[in-house]
């Protein structure tokens, strides 16, 4: 295992401890994370644990592949586990955020139903020998979400103190370029994807 699919691993276990962190019931073992009332907006301490994680795990992402790149390390198993660990880091931890009532539920079902559609597209792709690559909409869709979820994680603030809802405007934008760029995958795929060779 060479040191990118070391970092990919790591990103898989750092967003295990996130969603520990947005799941376990700690109140009912007797454990109570601090809260912090800044200027009237309630801060729990956990979910402020939690997004620094995220950003760090968000970082690892880049930095695999930037590594793979840059010394000729990219391999099967990497590729395979990268794409795994984007998945697990994004879209478990939308689910948790809408359940805990951080976020409107209409975002992970988009953002979810958006990612089975590509990757059964590009899964059709690879069985006919084809790599369909990533399109311009998609990692900007990207962008959009790990920064929005960063600031649901730190509670919109300092934007909160002005009644703002940046996270939430760029949650949506991230689900409209969800939609978007799940069309322009289907129509750059599309003829073979109906073909029958």
């Amino acid at each position: 295992m060479n040191l990118p699919t070391k970092i990919t691993v790591a990103r898989l276990f750092l967003t295990l401890i996130i969603i520990l962190l947005l799941c376990v019931p700690f109140s009912s073992f007797g454990f109570h994370f601090p809260k912090y009332d800044i200027n009237g907006v309630i801060v729990e301490i956990n979910y402020i644990i939690a997004g620094i994680i995220f950003i760090i795990a968000s970082l690892t992402d880049f930095l695999d592949g930037y590594l793979a790149r840059k010394y000729n390390l990219v391999t099967d198993t990497g590729k395979i586990l990268d794409a795994i660990a984007d998945k697990v880091l994004v879209n478990p931890i939308l689910i948790l955020l809408s359940a805990n009532g951080f976020i409107p539920v209409i975002i992970p079902v988009i953002y979810v139903t958006r990612d089975v559609v590509v990757d059964a597209i590009k899964m059709q792709a690879a069985s006919k020998g084809k790599v369909v690559a990533a399109i311009k909409s998609g990692k900007v869709k990207t962008a959009c979400m790990m920064v929005g979820i960063v600031f649901v994680f730190f509670y919109n603030i300092p934007f909160e103190f002005i009644n703002i809802r940046v996270d939430l405007f760029l949650l949506f934008v991230a689900c409209i370029l969800s939609i978007t760029s799940a069309f322009e995958y289907y129509n750059l795929n599309k003829e073979l994807l109906f073909s029958n060779s």
